[in-house]
């Protein structure tokens, strides 16, 4: 290998990579801390009012992730006209986008509220239902709001701006968990609402971030031309198409993902409880790697946008390649601290209880291998994204996971009795397989 030419190929795009992503993995990362502090604080109240929580936060992702993979299209179709020195249409892109998706939002939160009625039949104890329907009923509630955050989001990535953002996140999940203490306690003369403080204190910070964004929009310098341009842009039916295009098979995506590390760890309790218990620790760790992949992915989506803008296509495909070079490098530093740590780790989360440990410690060692796959198939689809290729990745994920991996987690894990190992085993080749296949899609139109 010719190293001078490698490094001349790629050197350049690792810092720009490197810091379209880190405010997104920060994003992420405080959001993964806010969802932690919020499990402590309603956990404190008793066990019903935790499953309250856990119940309604699970069938509220699901429309969660559909939304916002419907809003990815924004990114890469207004980061190419962009890029292309076509500002007018990049704000028709976040107008048209503006309109969209809090459309959506709406007819997805009224469908969303209609769950209430099924939540009695869900097998859960009367006592787990009734904490949970007003603190969900909080979260529909603040879906609306949060799209039209969301559109500001994606928007901003789409010119390069990933600061914005994380500065607005941040800053509203430290007021996450204020008013959480306020309101789940009754601290300070405030009422003390339990389940229910955690859901109006989710509402009312999700409600101010697309306020804050949008007095950032019409104060800063980084926005005026869209504010010029926002009254030459009409709704478009074209235009919500290819939003819808684009969006809707991201969407199908997010859904496959979150429905099959559902449908694992359903197989994991079916194991028992300690198996179950080893399943959501190892799986709470990868959350946080993949949190670093998904900053990494989005700033994969924007720069191959950028580059098709400006035409750069070999550029393109090498910050791509970039990307995962990087990637690799967390991910294999991730792999060591999973082997290393493997039986320190889950004894924090669990300590003293060794029939969970014992389970963890194998599945430590699996996660540590699948951390790789899990980066590179993140990345890969946020490059194809870049690319506006998202139906086949769809269909991919579709194949691999509904008809190869989730059978054999079945089959390994009880068919050749390989318990939660088996599980994981079989996330570990699905990962492979669709990051094997998304690679060989990538590398296709890159031709």
């Amino acid at each position: 290998m010719n190293y001078k030419l490698f490094f001349r190929t790629y050197s350049s795009h690792y810092k720009p990579n490197f810091l379209l992503a880190l405010p997104v993995i920060i994003s992420h990362a405080g959001q993964m801390i806010v969802g932690l502090t919020d499990t402590i604080m309603v956990g404190q109240l008793g066990a019903n009012e935790l499953a309250a929580v856990s119940l309604a936060n699970n069938i509220f992702l699901i429309g969660l992730v559909f939304g916002l993979g419907i809003a990815a299209g924004i990114t890469p179709l207004a980061g190419k006209d962009f890029a292309g020195g076509n500002r007018l249409c990049a704000t028709q892109w976040f107008k048209n986008g503006m309109i969209m998706l809090p459309a959506i939002g709406i007819v997805q939160a009224v469908l969303m509220a209609f769950i209430i009625f099924l939540m009695p039949f869900m097998g859960q104890p009367p006592e787990v239902v009734k904490f949970a329907i007003p603190y969900f009923l909080a979260l529909v509630a603040s879906y609306i709001p949060f799209m039209f955050f969301v559109v500001f989001q994606r928007y901003a990535e789409g010119l390069g701006n990933t600061r914005i953002a994380m500065t607005i996140t941040i800053s509203i999940n430290v007021l996450n968990i204020i008013l959480n203490y306020l309101l789940i306690y009754g601290k300070f003369g405030f009422p003390a609402l339990g389940v229910l403080g955690a859901g109006v204190a989710t509402f009312i910070a999700r409600l101010l971030m697309p306020i804050i964004f949008a007095i950032i929009f019409f104060k800063s310098s980084f926005f005026r031309p869209d504010i010029i341009n926002w009254r030459k842009c009409s709704l478009s039916i074209n235009s919500i198409k290819n939003l819808f295009k684009i969006g809707f098979p991201v969407a199908g995506q997010n859904i496959v993902e979150v429905t099959t590390f559902t449908v694992g760890s359903i197989m994991a309790g079916w194991l028992g409880a300690a198996a179950l218990a080893a399943n959501q620790v190892v799986l709470s760790l990868s959350c946080f790697t993949y949190m670093v992949a998904g900053g990494f992915a989005t700033a994969a989506t924007i720069k191959v946008s950028h580059f098709r803008g400006q035409n750069k296509m070999k550029q393109a495909k090498d910050t791509v390649f970039a990307t995962l070079h990087q990637v690799f490098l967390f991910m294999g530093m991730s792999v060591i601290f999973f082997v290393l740590f493997r039986f320190k780790i889950p004894a924090l989360f669990v300590p003293g209880d060794e029939e969970v440990l014992r389970i963890a410690v194998m599945l430590m060692l699996i996660a540590g291998l699948y951390q790789l796959f899990d980066g590179m198939q993140v990345v890969l689809l946020g490059a194809l994204r870049g690319y506006e290729d998202v139906k086949i990745p769809m269909f991919i994920e579709i194949g691999v996971y509904f008809l190869f991996a989730l059978p054999l987690c079945y089959v390994l894990a009880f068919v050749f009795k390989m318990g939660a190992a088996g599980i994981w085993t079989g996330y570990l080749a699905g990962l492979f397989l669709v990051s094997v296949l998304l690679l060989i899609r990538f590398n296709r139109i890159n031709h």
